[in-house]
């Protein structure tokens, strides 16, 4: 009974993946038309990147780099979220503390990030949160009106995947900005 419902949950998340990846395809083949300004020139993209000290999210940075050069004027937001402390830690530990520790957290992920884009020329700007990944993704994309998300995620296969709680899945269920997913 277990194993049936796991599957049933399963197949029902592939096939919320699979109308997300369609309406991304559509949404790509009308940005293809209407992402030309009426000069001639492509209008800037807003991307949202989230990063965390992963390989991984350096292939992202690696891959926005890489469609910045080609593509033209593109606004980058790094995005880093960090766990929060359980509520039974955090009782003990001033706010200050906490928000002092996410920041130094944050900026050790963020600063090879940001000089990766620096160096190659291309804008960006830095965000920080505190919460559930996926939700704060989510939230960002929709708030700075982010044309799409970019994110990595590792190479896994579907057992794995299907018992693993994966952050890249969640945000492809949450969101109705376009996720381009970059394969480590």
């Amino acid at each position: 009974v277990l194993w049936a419902g796991f599957v049933k949950n399963h197949r029902r998340l592939e096939s919320r993946i699979r109308a997300h990846l369609a309406r991304f395809a559509q949404q790509s083949a009308l940005d293809g038309m209407i992402s030309q300004s009426p000069n001639g020139e492509n209008a800037m993209k807003n991307v949202l990147v989230p990063v965390d000290s992963s390989r991984n999210s350096q292939r992202a940075v690696q891959h926005v780099i890489g469609q910045a050069r080609r593509n033209g004027e593109m606004h980058v937001h790094l995005l880093n979220v960090q766990p929060p402390f359980s509520r039974h830690i955090a009782r003990f530990v001033a706010r200050k503390s906490r928000d002092d520790y996410h920041r130094e957290e944050s900026e050790k992920v963020l600063t090879p990030a940001r000089e990766l884009f620096d160096g190659a020329g291309v804008r960006c700007t830095v965000h920080r949160a505190v919460g559930d990944k996926a939700s704060a993704i989510t939230d960002w994309a929709s708030s700075l009106h982010c044309d799409r998300i970019v994110m990595s995620t590792a190479r896994k296969n579907s057992l794995t995947r299907m018992v693993q709680d994966s952050t890249t899945n969640k945000v492809l269920e949450l969101t109705s900005v376009p996720v381009e997913v970059v394969a480590g």
